[in-house]
């Protein structure tokens, strides 16, 4: 069940200080996470057809090889990279992922603005209550440090898989290995930094702020 936050019924509810700031990230938190997915799914066949170029590639070298027919022309400078009429399309897809990339960043940069925020809030919290905090909770059960626990977690674990989109990005199109060109688009896919227990992290924090109902 998806949850959809726009400017209009933010201004409608009751709530006020911390508890309207921190349901507001929490919304945008979700957001972020569809936009997120939306980007991974788009991107996914561009990483697949580079894979799938790549492989003819290799394919035509070992071909090339095999029958030992003009086997000089397609070394250039010294490395095993085939010329084929492929270059182009390669080329546009590999600048389709980058495209997916740099709006993965973007996102992250969002992330870590809310990450920030949210620690912000624990701060004003802190300086208005003590350390200790308030003796109700905001919401259900948790008070501000367990709002920028759960925000940080989901922060490092965006961060960790951006960094390996970065890394898919830069390697892919240059490996001439099929099967290591199969693990990177597995990975792309798969996404193993964004498990199953970051995606519970959101649901609860949408949860306790009352985003999704009891």
């Amino acid at each position: 069940m998806s949850i959809y936050v726009t400017s209009s019924n933010r201004k409608s509810s009751a709530l006020t200080g911390s508890c309207r700031k921190i349901k507001d990230n929490a919304a945008d938190w979700h957001n972020l996470l569809l936009r997120w997915e939306r980007v991974n799914e788009n991107a996914a066949s561009g990483a697949a057809n580079i894979v799938n170029i790549r492989r003819s590639q290799s394919d035509q070298l070992t071909d090339e090889s095999s029958s030992q027919t003009d086997a000089e022309t397609q070394i250039h400078g010294g490395a095993t990279e085939p010329q084929t009429d492929s270059a182009p399309s390669l080329t546009e897809e590999c600048n389709k992922l980058q495209d997916a990339v740099d709006k993965m960043v973007v996102m992250v940069t969002k992330m870590e603005r809310l990450v920030m925020s949210q620690r912000g809030v624990q701060e004003l919290e802190e300086f208005q209550f003590g350390t200790e905090g308030r003796k109700v909770p905001l919401f259900l059960t948790w008070d501000t440090q367990d709002f920028t626990l759960s925000c940080s977690r989901l922060l490092s674990s965006f961060q960790q898989e951006l960094k390996l989109k970065q890394l898919i990005l830069s390697e892919l199109a240059h490996t001439m290995s099929p099967d290591l060109c199969l693990v990177y688009l597995s990975a792309w896919l798969h996404q193993p930094y964004i498990h199953p227990n970051t995606r519970l992290s959101l649901e609860a924090l949408l949860l306790e702020t009352g985003h999704r109902a009891l």
